[in-house]
């Protein structure tokens, strides 16, 4: 089966206060290996981004000024996710603004199923940290990258999380193998048994007098 998993850079939090996406980013993965197809962009926003946003992510004004708008890429993003599966860490953040988006330009909303790995990680650790930090030095994915918030390294380091909380790395049980060495095993034990083990005279003598000793009657006198 084929996924996105999909993350998203933004001016602010909410779209009510005219908040909008500045990054895209989208790794395609088949039967949860990255098929190397990827969706990247940055976006003009058309406002200027929020102090807080800035401090997450580093886009500057003058950066984004130069970026192609929403409706210029919008195409292409609808042709890469088309209806795959979405992976996303805190879903309804990402999916408000990208509706968001293309209620502006009159699209409709995305029908897409969605697997929320804040919420797959909170059912599996209840208490404790499920931010995607947390979540890598939980399963020592290294995040030495993640100096700021980036759309493409979030979603990479979101993949090897994504894979663990579903427990796709468990080591899978070779029965064929597992047989193989249990007869091998078996064949060993058989062999074994088939030899005739005869004890020395010394062997036989201590036997006797273990027997003379302990034995109420005695038949070896």
């Amino acid at each position: 089966m084929k996924e996105i998993i999909l993350d998203t850079e933004t001016t602010g939090i909410s779209i009510k206060e005219g908040h909008r996406i500045v990054e895209i980013g989208c790794i395609e993965l088949d039967n949860l290996t990255p098929t190397k197809k990827n969706f990247h962009c940055y976006l003009n926003p058309e406002r200027k981004v929020s102090e807080k946003a800035f401090e997450v992510h580093g886009y500057t004004d003058e950066f984004l000024a130069k970026q192609r708008k929403f409706e210029e890429v919008c195409g292409d993003f609808l042709n890469f996710i088309e209806d795959k599966r979405l992976i996303i860490h805190n879903s309804e953040f990402d999916l408000t603004h990208l509706n968001n988006e293309l209620s502006l330009l009159g699209k409709k909303k995305l029908t897409n199923q969605v697997i929320d790995t804040l919420t797959l990680a909170r059912d599996k650790f209840p208490g404790s940290p499920i931010s995607l930090d947390a979540l890598c030095k939980r399963y020592r994915i290294d995040n030495s990258k993640r100096i700021k918030h980036t759309a493409l390294i979030d979603c990479d380091l979101l993949s090897k999380v994504y894979i663990n909380l579903i427990d796709q790395k468990e080591p899978k049980l070779n029965f064929q193998n597992q047989e193989e060495q249990s007869n091998e095993k078996n064949i060993l034990n058989f062999e074994y048994y088939k030899k005739i083990i005869t004890p020395s005279e010394e062997e036989i003598k201590k036997h006797r007098e273990y027997l003379k000793k302990n034995l109420k009657k005695n038949y070896f006198n």
